[in-house]
């Protein structure tokens, strides 16, 4: 007799009990509220305080950056940053919240440093 295998037993379960399991976060973060781990959330909440303290301004969550556009049929390589934000200078932070640097973004990262001249800061 053929054993079920994860996937047939969650989609039998989807369909009886007419819900969908959680699916997990394949680093093993857990989600907190809007925030894709409580290490992003607890850097919003810190960049929450300092935009109302006055020390930062134009506080902006998950900014899209486009670091090679698209042309027909290619795609756009686009980067998402966890925060944006202007310091009392005028100039732009992209902040990420990092717990694990995959080899895609090292690439973006780099990629939008020698291309658009941006740095992104993780914290």
């Amino acid at each position: 007799m053929r054993r079920e295998t994860q996937a047939e037993r969650a989609a039998w379960t989807e369909f009886v009990d007419g819900t969908k399991p959680e699916k997990g976060n394949k680093y093993g973060a857990r989600r907190e509220g809007k925030y894709a781990s409580k290490h992003e959330a607890a850097v919003a909440l810190k960049l929450q305080a300092l935009e109302r303290a006055g020390q930062i301004r134009l506080l902006h969550e998950q900014v899209r950056i486009t670091v090679v556009p698209g042309n027909g049929r290619l795609r756009p390589v686009v980067y998402v940053a966890d925060f944006s934000y202007f310091d009392a200078d005028g100039h732009r932070h992209y902040l990420d919240a990092k717990g694990f640097k995959t080899p895609v973004y090292r690439l973006k990262k780099r990629l939008a440093a020698l291309l658009l001249g941006i740095e992104i800061e993780e914290v």
